[in-house]
């Protein structure tokens, strides 16, 4: 799956502003529930739910912050740069600052773990994060990574 198919263009924060990891996901919240059109608590108590399991801070000063939503349609996806990196209990207990936000349908099973694997193996490419890390325009952004996931998905 391309991460276009679950990436909207609107769906990329370039310079979100949060100073602790409750508030990220507070604000990724907000902005997910618009592009699902759920109620917004619900997708933050998703998410909370997620990070008492276990911090979603990967390493590397990235976050991929996930849950699954009952009746939602399809996989939703949503990126965010943050404008300074915060504490997010990482794995590496290295600050965060790229936030790459999944939601699920409840039933979604294994798609939901491919979309995860897709999104973290991006992620780990050092150009990909070196150029999301540079830039403050998001149709930059957007670009930048979906073109890198249709080149993966080769």
């Amino acid at each position: 799956m391309p991460l276009a198919d679950l990436l909207a263009p609107n769906a990329v924060l370039p310079m979100l502003r949060a100073s602790s990891k409750k508030q990220v996901l507070q604000e990724l919240a907000q902005h997910a529930a618009q592009l699902v059109d759920r109620d917004q608590r619900e997708i933050f108590e998703t998410l909370l739910q997620r990070e008492r399991l276990g911090s979603t801070g990967v390493g590397n000063g990235i976050a991929i912050p996930h849950g699954k939503l009952p009746n939602l349609a399809k996989l939703c996806g949503l990126f965010a740069r943050l404008e300074k990196p915060i504490d997010f209990e990482s794995l590496d207990g290295e600050p965060v600052d790229l936030v790459f936000l999944l939601l699920a349908p409840e039933a979604a099973g294994a798609d939901h773990l491919k979309a995860l694997a897709r999104v973290a193996r991006m992620l780990r490419d050092p150009d990909v994060v070196e150029k999301l890390r540079a830039t403050r325009d998001a149709t930059l952004m957007y670009n930048l990574l979906t073109a890198t996931s249709a080149s993966n998905a080769a």
